[in-house]
């Protein structure tokens, strides 16, 4: 008959299960993968199949019992790490769909929305536009495989069983405010051009007051959106390209990757 040990399991906790928890966390919480069009047991897979080709590389993990308070600690640590690592790049992908919110709500297509079938919410036309271009565009340039990496490296860097530096991520989360700037920064161009269409358009009726400036101004504003939106995407590569080096940049210092 097989007897295990409380010390043989303690052993296999240690070494598989403690990796496999902060990797499923963040293949649950990050773009992509974790979203509703992956079914949660095709995500818990993938984790098993990262954690059995990661396991023999690891470095040596805690020795703990099966079932104790110190192993549920140390469960728990290693679900927020991964959950941080899925949220930072959740607030990268979203940036875009912040800047595609502002562009549609000031050219008046704010009202055209879709279901987003990744997250199960309705966002404007545009928002949904830019989420799907910077999710290919991510994929095609290797972003995921950089976040793989990282998320490989954090076991050595934030060993498992060390505990959480508070003020070390207390400090990463001042940083976190450059998301809302990215999508301002994102979207100001087409915001400007706009706004500057709506004070010809104002001082076309101060000029002319019989003009019915809402039947001309509305679909007219609408189009030279999608125009400005349209030449504005010569550049987008540049911006995602910046975008995504401090998503990347911010990931890393949360793992302290050098």
């Amino acid at each position: 008959m097989l007897e295990l040990t409380n010390a043989q399991i303690g052993g296999w906790l240690g070494q598989f299960l403690l990796p496999l928890f902060r990797i499923a966390s963040m293949l649950m919480v990050m773009p992509v993968i974790g979203t509703q069009l992956v079914p949660a047991r095709v995500r818990l897979y993938l984790a098993l199949a990262i954690c059995l080709v990661l396991a023999p590389t690891l470095p040596p993990m805690p020795q703990v019992d099966s079932v104790s308070l110190q192993s549920m600690l140390l469960i728990g640590e290693q679900v927020l790490i991964g959950v941080m690592f899925g949220f930072i790049l959740q607030l990268y992908f979203h940036l875009f769909a912040v800047a595609g919110q502002i562009i549609a709500i000031q050219m008046g297509l704010g009202f055209a929305s879709m279901v987003d079938p990744a997250n199960g919410v309705s966002v404007p036309v545009l928002g949904q536009f830019l989420l799907m271009l910077v999710t290919l565009l991510f994929l095609a340039m290797n972003g995921h495989l950089v976040v793989f990496e990282v998320l490989a490296e954090s076991f050595v860097t934030l060993p498992v069983g060390q505990g959480l530096l508070v003020d070390h991520y207390w400090e990463l989360a001042g940083k976190l405010s450059w998301v809302l700037a990215a999508g301002l920064l994102l979207s100001l161009p087409v915001v400007i051009a706009l706004l500057v269409v709506n004070l010809a358009f104002g001082v076309m009726t101060r000029a002319a007051p019989q003009l019915n400036i809402f039947s001309i101004g509305f679909p007219l504003t609408l189009v030279l959106g999608l125009v400005i939106f349209w030449l504005g995407t010569a550049d987008f590569l540049a911006h995602f390209q910046v975008f995504t080096s401090e998503a990347l940049q911010l990931l890393r210092e949360l793992a302290r990757v050098r």
